[in-house]
């Protein structure tokens, strides 16, 4: 087939990437759309993936928004009249669901945000099917797919994701230094209004590094004190650095549950806690005790010197990792065979979602 994938975020790459490489191994001819956000196109060049560019997203502005929204969706029909896609493939995106329809050709969107956000609603009349984790709150009908999994397993599951520690190097580091990360998103989504990150950081950071070196990773600018602790690697190796760190602090969602499936302790702080949270965080801290999410950064902190005192400790989260990945799929083989074998493969996994558990990991992946 002839497949458009669509990325608006730099999580986007990562989690369609491995899919994107095995599907044209298998013969499929992939066109990638990506809009221009944070380091998108960077992570998109570090991988030599080939994309077209639909638009820049860098306000959160509601009027920029939809200016953003109408002239992607130009684009990609201008892309589509040369490409002629059979298939769309999106994070429930409204620019795929709106093209797709007018083409009368098929999207199939996944999806892990289970608010019903405005893009969401935007989408939704015109994909054929959404994919979803197990957890999700919001029942789409009979065109919700239920995967059992996180799309953080699409590229850290152990089948995807072998770590190196060649990017320690950077840093000076080696696998046995105890050091933290810290991330702070821009709060500049419109799902975001309102809402708000870790407040007081310097203050988290000055208590933090009396326990272990601190690096940040940040979409924003950070104050001039804060400035010598940003991270300077290349954003390809922040999942190497992430698996071999003691801890993960800040206010992101996407990092937190990245550390979750890499067994690294993580304390989410954010006034998204508590208010109608997220599936994912709920079931990994309740469920795997993998995470500690926080609305106050007095708790958050007090949380993180807490793990940071315990001996041990990676190899507990080690522990706690493995019995969540018996429990969960490689979500890329799992996207693969989806589109494969599609549309017969949706229709087994409407009628029997046991099938697929042939993407489980044994103990051997698990080792790993």
């Amino acid at each position: 087939m002839k497949i458009i994938v669509e990325m608006g975020h730099p999580a986007h790459v990562h989690q369609f990437k491995n899919m994107i490489w095995k599907l044209e191994e298998h013969g499929h001819e992939i066109k990638i759309c990506a809009t221009d956000k944070d380091v998108e196109l960077d992570l998109l060049d570090s991988y030599s993936i080939d994309y077209e560019v639909l638009g820049k997203n860098n306000s959160a502005h509601l009027l920029t928004k939809i200016s953003l929204l109408i002239n992607s969706e130009i684009k990609m029909m201008q892309i589509c009249k040369k490409f002629k896609p059979d298939l769309f493939i999106s994070r429930l995106s409204p620019i795929s669901a709106h093209i797709s329809r007018l083409l009368r050709r098929p999207h199939i969107s996944f999806a892990d945000d289970d608010k019903r956000v405005l893009s969401a609603l935007l989408a939704i009349q015109s994909t054929e099917y959404i994919c979803t984790p197990e957890y999700f709150k919001i029942d789409y009908g009979k065109r919700q797919i239920r995967y059992k999994g996180y799309k953080e397993l699409a590229y850290l599951h152990p089948n995807q994701f072998k770590p190196s520690e060649s990017a320690l190097d950077m840093l000076g580091l080696d696998k046995n230094d105890k050091y933290i990360l810290m991330r702070f998103v821009g709060w500049a989504a419109v799902h975001d209004y309102g809402m708000h990150g870790i407040q007081n950081k310097l203050d988290l950071v000055k208590e933090l590094e009396n326990e272990a070196q601190v690096f940040i990773t940040s979409e924003g600018k950070l104050i001039k004190s804060l400035e010598k602790y940003r991270i300077n690697a290349p954003p390809e190796s922040m999942h190497d650095l992430l698996y071999y760190a003691t801890m993960l602090v800040g206010d992101s969602q996407t990092m937190t549950t990245e550390a979750a499936v890499l067994g690294t302790p993580a304390i989410r702080c954010n006034s998204f806690v508590g208010i109608n949270d997220l599936g994912n965080f709920i079931e990994l801290e309740n469920k795997y005790n993998l995470i500690f999410n926080y609305s106050d950064p007095f708790q958050a902190l007090q949380k993180a010197k807490q793990i940071l005192e315990t001996p041990g400790i990676k190899d507990e989260w080690k522990k706690r990792r493995d019995r969540l990945l018996r429990d969960k799929i490689d979500v890329t083989s799992f996207m693969v065979w989806l589109i494969d074998e599609y549309p017969d493969s949706c229709y087994r996994m409407r009628e029997n979602s046991a099938v697929q558990l042939q993407f489980q990991c044994n103990n051997s992946c698990i080792q790993v």
